[in-house]
């Protein structure tokens, strides 16, 4: 499945990504506010694809220009979300690399999956979380929606093995369509 935005084509990875997934994942200002370590080789990058980026609803994030994968959006489905485990529920993550912060991108990617969520995969919320300190994700959930839902303290991150404060928003459906109306 491919969708498509006025400037972005979101696809399924191929480990034909690994290159320019490890041009941007190797950057210390991608992954570790994020919650993963940069990536260390192409290697690694590839198991990446095949082990993390894999899901049922992941996607690369292209430019229509030239069609290499800039970052990643996915809706992580029951049983692979940390926020919810309904079925009509799912969990939005995304990252996009360095040079491309600041263009609209992101929004614009995270607006797609938003309206694929409850048009096309039937789901009634999407969450989405940010761990505290990262600006980014914060102003892309505000720009598209997204409404507060709460603060955790001592969230674990297993992956940097470390421990933060995470902020929990939703978007429902009902929101969505309210939202969609005035556009």
């Amino acid at each position: 499945m491919q969708l498509e935005t006025e400037r972005l084509i979101l696809r399924r990875w191929t480990e034909d990504d690994a290159e320019d997934l490890f041009q941007y994942a190797r950057d210390p200002d991608i992954g570790p506010i994020a919650g993963w370590p940069p990536h260390q080789n192409v290697e690694e990058s590839m198991e990446v694809i095949r082990n993390v980026l894999s899901g049922a609803e992941c996607y690369a994030i292209c430019l229509k220009t030239d069609g290499k994968a800039i970052g990643a959006i996915e809706l992580r489905l029951a049983g692979n979300a940390d926020l919810t485990d309904k079925e009509d529920e799912c969990e939005l993550g995304y990252w996009i690399g360095k040079p491309f912060w600041g263009n609209g991108y992101m929004p614009e990617a995270a607006r797609e999956m938003l309206r694929h969520a409850f048009e096309d995969c039937g789901m009634k919320k999407v969450w989405a979380g940010y761990y505290e300190g990262n600006s980014k994700s914060k102003r892309v959930q505000e720009k598209v929606g997204f409404k507060y839902q709460w603060t955790s303290e001592g969230v674990e991150v297993p992956l940097m093995h470390e421990e933060r404060t995470g902020h929990v928003n939703l978007m429902t459906r009902e929101d969505w369509m309210e939202m969609t109306k005035s556009l």
